[in-house]
């Protein structure tokens, strides 16, 4: 099987995009298998990163891309206003997972943030096992100290004054499905001492490559919701990337696409609310020039039925979509990378400088962001938010803050015909995405 790290970036280079994703890869049998992370880069090599953020014009100029900085999304999902209020995340706590973290993170969120204007924040750091040194030349660990980087940023663009709590895995694990038990004991050991109010996860592996599931037996996956039922009980938020790769995903090699429909796990657990791509069309203040689409670029917002886990009750309203099965994404945001976000980062030395980065794994943790949000203005946790996202979607109401995507566009990719973005609930971008200003509330009102 594979883990894969669910995003795509444009690497500014001085004369060309180049475009970024991590995998990681299983060589050895099932039982115990080696997992290898390398970037799938397109294009130029990660080498030398942009000195300052470029303007969406010149954006469009030199790679045909546009890119948004924090205050174009701080005015596309409408939470200046919220801020106005005070609702700013104050109190609240997001814990990022990530395997082998970032030793730049503080000093990366510093920068990004005075480059902005914006109040910077304190990131705490946990090491859960043994987690070797950082290495700028190893491939596995600078693919996720992006994805870490971009984890940080994001959450903190929609929350500016949450707590952020990095927990660093060092992908060791070989009980069955390699790094993922690892991740797992470390949520719990997070839930289980009261830290963290929301669980923002930017990874993924196809339910098909888990041991057992050709012959039906999916008890190697199911072995591994133990933290997410722990977070059910303790009503933490626990948010997963729907994954790049649309109706479709990737192989155990990490490099070949399944050519038929497929979906990925933690993203398809019923205990999760899994968060799928959109594509922003701004101008440069921030302002929608047309609706949201679907991500469908250097990548795809994941999403269909899952093969595992039956359609649960919270689905029941939308079943003549998703069916006798569990369907993704619940909810989208801003994934293109036509339309991606500008991040820093320095933990590569050759490399630092700014980039322009997307996939679902953006996603994740801005919405991780909005639920922070909620959290505050509720004055705690609101927990699982499955059944209060699809009553609100039900309404079918401006005031509830949950905008539609339903502009025909789809999710198919690597050949494998996807799902468009109709009107209500749909397996391309779920019920769709938020209006932060009238969402935050309506989400805290709503019945669980």
């Amino acid at each position: 099987m594979q883990i894969a790290r669910t995003g795509r970036g444009v690497a500014a280079a001085t004369s060309v995009a180049a475009l970024a994703a991590t995998a990681l890869t299983a060589a050895a049998p099932a039982a115990a298998p080696h997992t290898l992370a390398v970037p799938a880069v397109v294009g130029h090599t990660l080498a030398h990163r942009v000195s300052s953020p470029l303007s969406n014009t010149q954006c469009q100029a030199k790679w045909q891309i546009n890119c948004y900085t924090p205050l174009q999304y701080r005015t596309a999902y409408d939470l200046n206003a919220l801020y106005r209020k005070g609702v700013t995340g104050k109190g609240r706590t997001i814990v990022i997972v990530d395997s082998y973290g970032s030793p730049t993170v503080q000093h990366d969120l510093d920068v990004y943030s005075k480059q902005f204007g914006l109040p910077s924040t304190k990131v705490k750091v946990v090491k859960w096992g043994h987690v070797p040194a950082f290495d700028p030349k190893n491939s596995d660990m600078t693919g996720w100290a992006g994805e870490t980087t971009l984890d940080v940023e994001m959450a903190h663009v929609v929350a500016p004054a949450a707590k952020i709590v990095v927990v660093e895995t060092a992908v060791s694990e070989t009980e069955g499905t390699t790094g993922l038990p690892e991740m797992m004991d470390a949520e719990k050991y997070m839930i289980d001492h009261g830290v963290g109010d929301v669980i923002s996860q930017s990874f993924g592996a196809t339910e098909n490559t888990f041991p057992g599931f050709a012959k039906g037996d999916f008890s190697s996956i199911r072995k591994l919701r133990y933290a997410f039922q722990d977070a059910n009980r303790k009503k933490v938020t626990v948010l997963a990337a729907s994954g790049d790769g649309g109706a479709t995903d990737l192989q155990a090699d990490g490099k070949t696409y399944y050519k038929k429909r497929v979906n990925s796990w933690p993203s398809s657990d019923p205990l999760v609310t899994s968060v799928g791509g959109t594509q922003l069309h701004l101008d440069d203040k921030g302002n929608r020039v047309k609706p949201d689409s679907v991500y469908n670029d250097y990548g795809s917002g994941g999403g269909g039925q899952s093969h595992v886990f039956t359609r649960p009750s919270f689905q029941n309203g939308v079943k003549k979509v998703v069916g006798t099965r569990r369907g993704t994404p619940d909810i989208s945001m801003s994934a293109a990378v036509n339309g991606g976000a500008w991040i820093y980062s320095s933990f590569d030395p050759t490399a630092t400088g700014w980039d322009v980065s997307g996939g679902t794994s953006e996603a994740t943790p801005l919405f991780a962001g909005i639920v922070a949000l909620a959290d505050q203005a509720a004055g705690h946790r609101l927990g699982n938010i499955q059944k209060r996202l699809y009553d609100l979607s039900s309404y079918r109401s401006k005031g509830t803050g949950i905008v539609d995507v339903n502009d025909g566009t789809d999710n198919s990719y690597q050949g494998v015909t996807g799902y468009k973005a109709v009107n209500g609930y749909d397996l391309a971008t779920g019920v769709g995405t938020v209006d932060a200003l009238r969402f935050v509330p309506a989400l805290v009102k709503e019945k669980p």
